[in-house]
């Protein structure tokens, strides 16, 4: 119960064609070997990192959610990626963690990148989801958030640590063990990426999955992946540039929580209550 299986698929994307890009997902995700448990989908894995979402937008009862639960079901697993949602007129950058029973959670994208005129499209959303497994509690969250270390640092505000004495921490002021990102990340900037990527898992004593596409999208620019997995002390598990790469990593929650016994960082960190 201490590990955990997590694929990362790091693929190129047809160009706003949800028929395409689902093909060829199911086709990986079909043939990945047995017992893997979560497997990490690109941002707007259906449609590449598009500004056209009243084509392409989608209800939580339209294909693309179909699809996932149609795969998660089949498989036995559980599959998180983002998606353009439509809901009550508004559209968001929506990260679906779709469970084996069919059921399925969602983050919308916080911050929504307006050097791309993503905030002029999307609306932004104002809670953090984070899941469980096993154990394990799952941060999710999507592309430019990668950017706000606020966003992503443990708190104790969302474990509704109220009435807390001076001085003690509830839970040691550690919230979850893993920090996933999905991404349409550039590789004009992706040393950013990188660096940010091994910052969290640093900070935030936690694994860290961070899953990017490769390609040149709709408007020509190019994504070198870049897709990493990184211990809680920034350590590089893997990683992989310019192809498209399929990967399967066994994470250890025994390793972390001797690192954090050994190094309890967290216990000296500042409360803070995000106001969205």
């Amino acid at each position: 119960m201490s590990t955990i299986s997590i694929t990362t698929i790091q693929t190129s994307l047809t160009w706003e064609n949800k028929e395409a890009n689902l093909a060829m997902f199911a086709e990986k995700i079909r043939n990945l070997p047995p017992k893997t448990e979560i497997v990490v989908l690109p941002e707007m894995f259906s449609t590449g990192f598009s500004m056209n979402p009243y084509q392409l937008a989608e209800t939580m009862e339209g294909p693309t959610i179909q699809w996932m639960k149609t795969l998660a079901v089949e498989k036995k697993i559980i599959i998180t990626g983002s998606m353009i949602a439509s809901e009550d007129g508004a559209f968001y950058n929506r990260l679906i963690w779709m469970l084996p029973n069919g059921q399925f959670g969602y983050y919308d994208k916080r911050h929504l990148f307006a050097f791309a005129g993503e905030d002029k499209h999307y609306s932004a959303g104002r809670k953090r989801l984070i899941a469980s497994l096993k154990g394990w509690r799952i941060n999710l969250q999507v592309c430019y958030d990668l950017r706000f270390p606020v966003w992503a640092r443990q708190s104790e505000s969302s474990l509704e640590a109220v009435n807390v004495p001076p001085g003690e921490r509830l839970n040691n002021g550690i919230e979850y063990d893993l920090l996933i990102y999905v991404a349409n990340w550039p590789e004009r900037r992706i040393l950013a990426w990188k660096t940010l990527l091994q910052a969290r898992a640093i900070e935030n004593q936690c694994y860290v999955v961070g899953v990017n596409r490769v390609g040149n999208d709709g408007n020509n620019i190019y994504h070198s992946g870049d897709s990493m997995i990184i211990d809680p002390l920034g350590e590089v598990l893997y990683t992989k540039s310019h192809v498209e790469d399929i990967h399967t990593s066994i994470l250890d929650k025994t390793k972390l929580d001797e690192i954090r016994t050994k190094l309890p960082f967290l216990n000296d960190s500042d409360d803070f209550l995000i106001q969205t």
